[in-house]
């Protein structure tokens, strides 16, 4: 029930937790069925691709089409499609705009894209044998 007090004294609104369940599962099931890249790719992953992934992720995540997006947006479906592909590269203005018709601020594009490029990479404690920090 929404408004319902627990004992911490927060207040629990069931219909975004709910919707944060359905946002989880969605990227888990996509996570499922996506090849693993990074650590184990002989061929580095361009920017490009990065950023595309992450707007078509953000973009699925909304339940929103490629044409409703690319309409908002104004350019045609087959080139957002391109560029989700990460198979054009999409001008800082083009990213801005695609950002602003996803409401996705333009800073946790940038932060999302550095979470995923060094997310394979391992860093090595000094002085504890055998303990690993992973960068996320």
């Amino acid at each position: 029930m929404v408004g319902m007090e627990p004992e911490q004294g927060r207040v629990i609104d069931f219909v975004s937790a709910a919707e944060s369940a359905r946002v989880t599962a969605v990227r888990a099931a996509r996570v499922a069925r996506t090849p693993e890249r990074g650590a184990d790719s002989t061929e580095p992953r361009l920017l490009r691709q990065i950023y595309g992934e992450i707007l078509r992720d953000e973009r699925r995540d909304q339940d929103r089409s490629l044409e409703d997006v690319a309409r908002t947006v104004g350019m045609s479906k087959q080139y957002l499609s391109e560029v989700e592909r990460g198979r054009k590269e999409a001008s800082s203005e083009m990213l801005r705009s695609v950002c602003d018709a996803l409401e996705l601020p333009m800073e946790q594009l940038l932060a999302r894209g550095i979470r995923r490029m060094t997310a394979h990479r391992t860093l090595r404690t000094t002085g504890h044998a055998g303990v690993e920090l992973c960068a996320a």
